[in-house]
């Protein structure tokens, strides 16, 4: 065994492992979110946002799906043969891109891309919460999306810099090659599995809900709602901002290595500020954390939308990371402490099926607006729908206890 009493540093060797694999979940999402747009116009001639963000839109609806069927499969199957699964989904991505002879290529790639993180990153993130446990959840939450984001943010950098010295594909997405074959050989030849510790915390909790009762408890549920509304207003931000910042910079007359510079602020200050906020959820509480956090990712939405400097666009997505990152590995904890232990992943999924609908609400309302309107009105409804969702929270949620389970949740125990 890894981790015994003669072997305590077990338990970080295996969260280490797992870090691995979240950062390389990330870069290889990383590897899209400057070139896709870049590719979108020099490649293949799209010029209306609508249709560059189908690639956002068809991502969103795969990984919605991904992360709610990881929950319920994670439950019955375990962890590992879901992030192994995971892996071998995301193989095809940098190829397919790659050899893309048309866009509808590109969007096929990003259906897969969708599979590879739904199911990878809910592996990696339920993993970490298992080994580390309830006193940690919130700890364990932000060090994982800390990483992965970081992941995320490297690479976007990396990519820009590269479409700028060759082109935006084929070489930024050699990269994610490696990365796919070196997720996979690590899933299976070190990666072990940590299903048994749900059970085991589940011994003292009451009985599990069935899968159903936990879909509809995530609008029946005053601190669950305020959970999914509260994430897919973060997901329509994190769309707009991946398919319509690298045009409306462009079009400014931004270069690609400015636009690189944007768009990797973004996820580096959300990916770091998760270190902090994560634990520090831990301490003050979720609700605070959660109101403050939508409300900054409106005013930095803002920001952007009004900036015409590279100083005033770095400040916009350096605010617009920081409010992300204080809602972000928060309300995956929140739901993680409502949740009966039998049914955590689910429960986890199923949030993150509302959470990341979001990017197909994002890519209709961003682009349809940026279209008809312009990319400053788009950005002004987009910052409007966060600040509005602050106020919900605000009103709504209510704390969430680490030690008792929903009302909701036990009252449909007996469901089949």
């Amino acid at each position: 065994m890894w981790e015994t009493p003669a072997n305590p540093s077990g338990r970080w060797v295996r969260l280490s492992l797992l870090l691995v694999l979240t950062a390389f979940l990330g870069a290889m999402w990383g590897l899209e979110r400057t070139t896709l747009p870049l590719i979108a116009a020099e490649d293949f001639g799209i010029t209306s946002a609508a249709v560059t963000l189908s690639f956002v839109a068809g991502f969103g609806v795969t990984k919605a799906f991904a992360n709610l069927f990881a929950g319920g499969l994670m439950d019955r199957f375990g962890r590992r043969r879901v992030l192994i699964a995971g892996w071998v989904a995301g193989l095809p991505v940098p190829l397919l891109i790659i050899w893309a002879p048309s866009w509808e290529w590109v969007v096929a790639a990003n259906l897969l891309l969708g599979v590879n993180q739904g199911l990878g990153w809910t592996a990696t993130l339920l993993m970490m919460m298992d080994i580390m446990g309830p006193r940690r959840r919130g700890l364990s939450t932000g060090l994982n999306e800390f990483v992965g984001y970081t992941g995320v943010a490297v690479l976007t950098f990396v990519t820009g810099l590269l479409a700028v010295a060759y082109a935006p594909r084929p070489h930024p997405f050699l990269i994610g090659v490696v990365l796919a074959v070196a997720g996979i050989v690590i899933s299976v030849a070190w990666v072990k599995e940590t299903a048994h510790r749900p059970r085991e915390e589940a011994l003292s909790a009451p009985p599990a809900p069935s899968f159903r009762a936990t879909f509809v408890a995530a609008v029946r549920d005053r601190m669950l709602l305020s959970c999914a509304q509260a994430g897919l207003v973060t997901k329509i931000n994190d769309a707009a901002v991946w398919g319509l910042v690298p045009l409306f910079l462009a079009g400014q007359g931004a270069g690609a290595v400015q636009i690189g510079i944007v768009a990797a602020v973004y996820p580096q200050v959300w990916g770091a500020g998760q270190l902090l906020t994560g634990a520090l959820g831990d301490r003050i509480g979720r609700k605070p954390l959660i109101v403050w956090g939508m409300a900054l990712q409106a005013v930095g939405i803002w920001l952007l939308a009004a900036a015409d400097d590279l100083l005033l666009r770095v400040a916009g997505a350096g605010v617009l990371g920081l409010g992300t990152a204080a809602v972000y590995p928060t309300l995956i904890a929140a739901v993680g402490d409502h949740a009966p232990p039998l049914r955590r992943a689910s429960a986890v999924g199923v949030y993150r099926w509302y959470r990341d609908s979001g990017f197909v609400a994002g890519a209709v309302i961003g682009g349809v607006l940026a279209d008809s309107f312009g990319f400053r009105l788009a950005f002004g409804v987009i910052g409007g729908i966060s600040a509005l969702s602050a106020a919900f929270v605000a009103i709504a949620m209510v704390e969430p206890s680490r030690t008792h389970h929903a009302p909701a949740a036990r009252s449909t125990a007996g469901d089949a």
